[in-house]
């Protein structure tokens, strides 16, 4: 750090991460979904933005998709400690915890658009 640049705030963009004017996020979300399955934390590290942000979009990528005849694959979280798969849950977060063992060491849901 420089005397010219100043300190570095936790909220500016780390260098390299500029998102490019020319796409929204949801189409920078969309456009790394169709290359590879990523986690929200991944997806907000990309892209500089919260993971509270990045699940907003992709509800509204789901439905986006469907319309235009693809689908937003979600492979559902699981508890690392007694492996129950969360195969019915429907909203795209991580759970809080395991209701089978109570514990929360669970993996995180992964997307991939098909």
């Amino acid at each position: 750090m420089s005397a010219v640049d100043g300190p570095r705030r936790s909220h500016d963009k780390p260098p390299g991460l500029e998102r490019p004017r020319d796409q929204t996020i949801r189409q920078q979300i969309t456009a790394l979904l169709r290359e590879q399955e990523m986690g929200a934390r991944e997806l907000s590290q990309a892209l500089a933005v919260t993971e509270k942000e990045v699940y907003g979009h992709l509800s509204h990528i789901a439905r986006s998709l469907t319309s235009q005849g693809h689908k937003l694959r979600v492979r559902p979280p699981l508890c690392r400690n007694c492996g129950f798969e969360f195969e019915d849950r429907q909203r795209l977060t991580r759970p809080g915890r395991c209701p089978s063992c109570k514990q929360g060491h669970l993996e995180s849901p992964r997307f991939q658009i098909s």
